[in-house]
């Protein structure tokens, strides 16, 4: 990449990361745009649509709570490993406002420009959900798909103003209906 394409490419990127944050997943690309001060067409070259704009914000994101999984199976039991890292995935999508609804299509379609980054989440969550219930300490009737959907609704939830009090509540509820000793979860 030419140097002054590679400047452009990390400036958009950057100031996306700033748009999104403050105006939430569906933000104005035309704003990214305005703001990173390249055109319309400049802006698509880098990134033909929005996932793939959102992909290399988000990825480093996913990687850092992949990472988290991952430190977490070795240094907590697993049944608080499991709740502190849906805790974080939570905490992150509240980051980029509305991000939890492109997050759940991209899982599902292939193409997605999203589609790696949010099966390799999915996948470090179904890992904790995996150990926590091989040791005794978590339902054995959910699966990780089915985590990753509590997630997401959760996620949801504490997105809407009028709720975010009641979405702590439920957080808890539904932690202690998945773990086998509920007193994992303070109430």
């Amino acid at each position: 990449m030419r140097a002054d394409a590679e400047k452009n490419y990390d400036n958009i990127l950057s100031v996306a990361r700033e748009v999104f944050t403050e105006q939430g997943a569906s933000a104005s690309l035309r704003e990214v745009a305005r703001r990173a001060g390249v055109g319309m067409g400049t802006l698509y070259r880098h990134f033909p649509n929005r996932e793939a704009l959102l992909e290399p914000i988000l990825r480093e994101g996913f990687d850092k709570l992949s990472q988290k999984a991952n430190d977490l199976k070795s240094a907590s039991t697993s049944s608080e490993a499991l709740v502190l890292w849906v805790q974080e995935v939570i905490a992150f999508t509240h980051d980029y406002q509305g991000v939890i609804s492109v997050m759940m299509s991209a899982i599902e379609d292939l193409d997605s420009a999203l589609h790696v980054s949010c099966h390799t989440l999915r996948v470090a969550g179904a890992e904790l959900l995996i150990r926590a219930q091989s040791e005794g300490k978590a339902c054995t009737d959910l699966s990780g798909d089915e985590l990753f959907d509590l997630i997401a609704a959760l996620a949801w939830l504490r997105d809407q103003p009028s709720h975010k009090q009641r979405s702590e509540h439920l957080f808890k509820v539904i932690a202690n209906a998945i773990l086998i000793d509920a007193k994992q979860v303070e109430n």
